[in-house]
This record gives structure tokens, C-alpha cells and sequence, in this order.
């Protein structure tokens, strides 16, 4: 007799520990919280869609968004040096995002 091997069904496979989250969502989400900011660079087209409410801004141009730790948004800038020092004004220490 010609018998096909079955793949092992993974709920058979349940031999590994489940780890428990070493923290919450919510205290993820607060790491930091205001003492870290990050900033990230967006094209004005960018900026348009994320923040509709600023209608002025012109086409082509690369603009600077400081956020706080959580993803709040604290500023829209035209360079990352004025984003820096509203960030040191606040006295929050800019954290490197790649």
C-alpha cells in the first residue's frame, strides 16, 4: 500500500510556552511620555493628507513633524533644526526613528 504522509496539523503542535507581554498597550504607548519625541520628515503632500486642517501649505516642499513618545503630534516644521529646538524647548530628548 502507497500511504501519503500527512503534515502534522499545528493544533497538535502546541508544545510551546505562550509568553505573557512584559507590559501593557496603554504602557507602551506611554513609554516615554513626555520625555521622548521623535521627528520624521514628510513631503508637503504628506503633511496635507495627515494634517488636513493646515490648507496653506506649498507643493514640493519637505517639512519636519515632531511627535511626542505616544505619536501625538506636536509640531510641523520647514526644517529638522527648528523641530530639534521646539523638542529642547519642551525639554524632550529626540529619540533617532529609521
Amino acid at each position: 500500500m502507497n500511504r501519503a504522509k500527512r503534515a502534522k496539523s499545528p493544533e497538535k503542535n502546541n508544545n510551546q510556552a505562550k509568553i505573557a507581554p512584559i507590559m501593557s498597550q496603554f504602557e507602551l504607548a506611554r513609554l516615554g511620555d513626555g520625555e521622548i519625541a521623535y521627528i520624521k520628515e514628510l513631503t508637503s503632500e504628506e503633511a496635507k493628507r495627515l494634517y488636513p486642517a493646515i490648507e496653506w501649505l506649498p507643493v514640493g516642499i519637505n517639512l519636519y513633524a515632531l511627535y511626542a513618545a505616544d505619536g501625538t503630534p506636536i509640531a510641523l516644521t520647514d526644517s529638522r533644526q527648528a523641530a530639534i529646538g521646539h523638542a529642547r524647548g519642551d525639554k524632550l530628548e529626540v529619540a533617532s526613528v529609521h
